[in-house]
């Protein structure tokens, strides 16, 4: 089988649903944004503030290129890796993409901590401006999110719940036997 890449929105649960759904398919678990931090030494947030988008997205690159060939895993992305089309052209090389989506609501409440979402945490604290923020992204990137094989909705559902709806469809498009 393909490998089963995750892309969505930030606060859809790529991460968890992830790690879940890799156990449950005996698979490897990557999480992009984790390698990023581990390759090159420093949180996400950090390369935003000293070194700014552009070179996270260089870093991104290099690391989507060394991940997108691997086998038998399943890869959680950022929110944004698929802003390059040649990052989501290698992920689909060898893969199966996977699109996490959930309501503005839904990821405002996963995404409130300040200081964890470079994106999100220019638009400031207070819940409006933070989910008009949202909302713009979501718009901004659903061109890129539309182009995934299929879509699971995690608004209401935990990470094993979101799990079981993704087994559910690639055992009904073929992809997954048993």
């Amino acid at each position: 089988m393909k490998n089963v890449i995750l892309i969505g929105f930030m606060g859809t649960g790529k991460t968890s649903t992830g790690k879940a759904l890799a156990q449950r398919l005996g698979k490897a678990f990557i999480d992009l944004d984790a390698r990023i931090e581990e390759e090159y030494g420093e949180t996400i947030p950090q390369m935003f503030a000293s070194k700014g988008e552009a070179y996270f997205r260089s870093c991104e690159k290099a690391v989507v290129r060394q991940v997108s060939g691997r086998a038998n895993a399943v890869i959680s992305t950022g929110g944004g890796t698929v802003k390059d089309p040649e990052n989501l052209a290698m992920l689909r090389q060898h893969g199966i993409i996977v699109c996490l989506s959930a309501s503005p609501e839904a990821i405002y409440e996963r995404t409130c901590r300040q200081g964890t979402r470079p994106i999100l945490d220019a638009a400031g604290t207070d819940r409006e401006s933070r989910l008009r923020r949202i909302e713009e992204l979501m718009e901004e990137r659903a061109p890129m999110y539309r182009q995934a094989d299929f879509s699971v909705d995690t608004s209401d559902a935990s990470p094993l719940l979101a799990v079981e709806r993704i087994v559910k469809i690639l055992k009904g498009r073929g992809e997954l036997h048993g």
